[in-house]
């Protein structure tokens, strides 16, 4: 008699499957952890540490604090699951935090959680998962997830509030295969409501909110912290280059803001522009925001480049739509042109690409918007 397929798309039975679950401490994660546990696998929880805290950050809304490998460790006591935590504090400083700062004083808006996936957490912890001889490592991101024959296609959640696609566009097809995501076919409160059924302490947990090294959203702070000579004073320009006004640093401005410019006008001014080389800021109206092509850089396909002759859809944000677009490669990048007005598209930001078929908005890849 043949092995069924199980739960996450492999022909073994689940007491013969070893999986590593990357527990955060969170309700998410704890959840997966119990379910694969209930349906009977092999189950081994990997909590990170990836920083040492400050008091501010320790009170903050944020992941993978010292709180939350406490948590997990409750929950893996709770499951009687192993569990193990990784110390990888120095590769994230150098791999995320130290990448955001300086992403910052070029100019561009970083995106830390997409750096830390494809760094320390789909790198280094995929490759402790090898180690430890593991079937596949599994996550509690909300993305959909379908595995036929060994190859894992990528799908956005059913709860469209909470998917979770864009910040993993830059996994390898390596690391996708080896990739499971239980609960992208949940909502959020029926997530909750199995963590309860498991009588998991952490099932009514607030989720995180903040960036995790960055306490209260103060982005600002941190680059203080780590670059403090950078907070230069520099021109404020008009779209004609006139000099209207002095800002404190280009650090403190993104693509899209309006406040905080303090120069006084008879419509309201949004950044266009920050210039990291002159250290300027270019102002104008809300309309002069509006793209309909965008540069893109470093791209990471999940498919084959011929799956690009055709429309696609593309998102520009975490928070953003989808937007009909068509993509063409060149000089080793490539240029999306848009079919709907977006605005606010800021360099340093990831735009990812999906397609639509019967199972949803397939992730075909992504890349990083450039200023040129």
């Amino acid at each position: 008699m043949s092995t069924k397929i199980n739960s996450i798309g492999l022909k073994k039975d689940p007491k013969d499957t070893t999986i590593v679950v990357a527990m955060s401490g969170g309700v998410d994660s704890s959840t997966v952890a119990g379910l694969m546990k209930k349906e009977g696998y092999n189950v081994i929880g990997i909590t990170l540490k990836l920083y040492d805290e400050s008091k501010e950050v320790a009170r903050s809304k944020q992941c993978c604090s010292g709180q939350d490998i406490m948590d997990a460790k409750r929950v893996a006591h709770k499951l009687n699951i192993e569990h193990k935590v990784l110390y990888f504090q120095n590769k994230f400083k150098e791999g995320v935090i130290d990448n955001f700062v300086d992403s910052y004083l070029k100019g561009e808006t970083p995106i830390p959680c997409i750096q830390c996936n494809k760094t320390v957490k789909f790198n280094d912890l995929f490759e402790e998962a090898k180690n430890l001889k593991a079937d596949a490592l599994v996550t509690g991101h909300y993305v959909k997830s379908i595995t036929k024959n060994n190859k894992t296609e990528m799908y956005r959640a059913i709860d469209e509030n909470r998917d979770q696609s864009y910040f993993l566009f830059n996994t390898s097809r390596e690391q996708l295969n080896y990739l499971r995501f239980p609960l992208g076919g949940l909502l959020k409160k029926e997530t909750r409501e199995i963590a309860k059924n498991l009588e998991l302490n952490v099932a009514d947990k607030p989720d995180s909110q903040d960036i995790c090294f960055v306490p209260n959203g103060d982005y600002v702070s941190v680059i203080k912290k780590f670059r403090p000579e950078s907070f230069k004073k520099g021109n404020i320009r008009n779209l004609d280059g006139k000099v209207i006004g002095v800002h404190e640093g280009i650090v403190n401005f993104t693509i899209g803001q309006r406040k905080g410019i303090r120069v006084p006008d008879k419509n309201p001014l949004y950044v266009i522009e920050i210039n990291s080389d002159k250290n300027e800021i270019i102002v104008g109206s809300k309309k002069e925001l509006i793209k309909k092509e965008i540069n893109l850089k470093d791209l990471n396909l999940l498919v084959n480049k011929e799956t690009f002759n055709k429309e696609i859809f593309s998102k520009v944000r975490s928070t953003g739509k989808l937007i009909k677009s068509k993509l063409n490669f060149e000089n080793g990048g490539a240029k999306l042109k848009l079919f709907e007005d977006e605005q606010g598209i800021s360099p340093g930001q990831a735009c990812v690409f999906y397609s639509r078929d019967e199972n949803g908005h397939k992730v075909l890849g992504g890349g990083w918007i450039s200023k040129n």
